[in-house]
């Protein structure tokens, strides 16, 4: 009997059992469903992976997915795999900010070595003094900001270069503007918006599950689920969670103890580095209650 044919490609949707995979050299999808193997090993396949099919028809478009390659990274929620960077769109007004959630979107992220960005859209709808605060907030982590006006087209521009050339995914809570955003970026392959909810000022769920998109040359964009509330991986310990705010990196060597959590030591110097402005108050107070909340867990 002849050998199957195999084509190297990406999944860019995974629905209802189905993984559908773009080969690399064609302008097509291929509806597959993935071996028996794969649950065997308890490998679960990603939007994102990539990987090789067994064609079964050509015509038809339908095939066997048989392998997973070099899975560089992997997100949780949205559970995605091969990440470049993850741009985190918050929204300054309706609905307002949720620092909380940023900042265990900016942890989670580092952790499994993703570059984040972030954006703060509807600038438009707030004054210019609680722009500068959300802004100067969150600046001398070192991460790019970009302010924007989706409505306005105001900071896309910026957003286009940051995208070109990388695989992105785009997070935050729903209705900040990711699908609009997306469908900015994508003009070919609109996703759903959705209105806020005059009740409860909180964005409806609009997308179901997540796509990846081929939007340019090298370029792919994740269209994933609005999401508000995210955990940050069960291994972390609290005590390493300064390593995922780099504010707190100019503290290394500086406090009177090896191992300073700086949170309760004395002589610690994150008193200067707040003093200074090297890190926001509102960024060290999500630290510590990030903080105490691993500490605790660890406990149960």
């Amino acid at each position: 009997m002849a050998e199957k044919e195999q084509i190297k490609g990406k999944i860019v949707k995974g629905l209802g059992g189905f993984y559908y995979v773009r080969p690399y050299t064609l302008n097509t999808e291929y509806e597959c469903r993935a071996r028996g193997l794969f649950r065997k090993d308890g490998v679960k396949p990603l939007v994102g992976d990539d990987c090789v099919i067994e064609v079964i028809s050509h015509e038809e478009k339908t095939g066997y997915l048989t392998e997973i390659i070099n899975r560089k990274n992997r997100l949780l929620r949205p559970e995605v795999a091969n990440v470049d960077q993850a741009i985190i769109i918050m929204a300054l007004s309706r609905p307002e900010p949720n620092f909380n959630l940023l900042d265990r979107l900016l942890v989670s992220i580092e952790l499994n070595g993703v570059e984040p960005v972030i954006i703060f859209n509807k600038d438009d709808t707030v004054s210019a003094d609680r722009t500068d605060y959300c802004v100067n907030a969150y600046l001398p982590s070192g991460y790019e900001v970009v302010c924007a006006a989706f409505s306005e087209g105001r900071g896309v521009d910026r957003i286009k270069e940051i995208v070109g050339g990388k695989t992105s995914a785009l997070c935050g809570p729903s209705g900040v503007g990711k699908s609009t955003l997306f469908n900015i970026l994508s003009p070919e392959k609109k996703s759903e918006t959705g209105e806020v909810s005059e009740k409860i000022k909180r964005g409806r769920h609009t997308t179901r599950q997540s796509e990846l998109i081929c939007i340019g040359e090298d370029t792919y964009l994740f269209d994933t689920p609005g999401f508000s509330s995210i955990l940050i991986d069960s291994n972390t310990e609290a005590e390493d969670l300064k390593y995922y705010y780099p504010e707190l990196s100019a503290c290394e060597g500086r406090c009177r103890f090896n191992g300073c959590t700086h949170i309760s030591e004395p002589d610690c110097y994150k008193d200067e580095l707040l003093a200074s402005g090297g890190m926001s108050v509102l960024r060290y107070e999500n630290y510590k209650a990030l903080f105490t909340e691993l500490k605790n867990r660890r406990k149960w």
